[in-house]
């Protein structure tokens, strides 16, 4: 099952993507707003694995310190369906971070969240059919505007358990 480490965000940025997951819904759309558990909230996926070593779940394998975040534009990731995000803009902080995670997790590591193949991005809907996605686009794009603020924590979320703690 599904582990992963998550950056969460401030409370600034946090009610700013949730604006975002409200208006999508509030057109008929999908979201993630449609996710109504207590964990579910805006976050950047640092690392993916079906275990993860006790010392990133402990906090001994990467320290965290808060960092600035910058979300940019929309990015749509194809697929089985179709995800919508905000781009997180690279900084040094957050490529370190990840690169200090990747180096934790080790072999464990999905690929596609390795060092130079990672998009950071925070989700905004998942499961879209192609007319969803062109839709939300047009919505979202209206008053797309770099959103600033800070990575306050990093999580473990255990997906097969169901439940979230703060690391470090």
């Amino acid at each position: 099952m599904v582990q992963s480490a998550e950056l969460l965000l401030d409370s600034g940025l946090d009610a700013a993507v949730r604006r975002e997951w409200a208006a999508l819904s509030e057109a008929g759309l999908p979201s993630q707003n449609r996710h109504r558990g207590e964990s579910n909230r805006p976050h950047i996926t640092v690392a993916v694995a079906s275990s993860m070593p006790v010392a990133v779940d402990d906090g001994d394998a990467v320290r965290f310190d808060p960092f600035d975040v910058r979300l940019g534009g929309l990015v749509v990731f194809g697929g089985r369906a179709i995800t919508l995000a905000r781009l997180v803009v690279p900084s040094s902080e957050l490529l370190d971070l990840h690169a200090r995670m990747h180096a934790a997790v080790g072999e464990r590591s999905l690929d596609h969240l390795a060092p130079g193949r990672w998009t950071p991005h925070v989700t905004v809907a998942r499961r879209l059919t192609p007319e969803e996605a062109g839709a939300a686009v047009r919505l979202l794009s209206a008053d797309v505007v770099d959103l600033v603020g800070s990575a306050v924590s990093l999580r473990r979320w255990d997906g097969e358990g169901k439940r979230e703690w703060r690391i470090g």
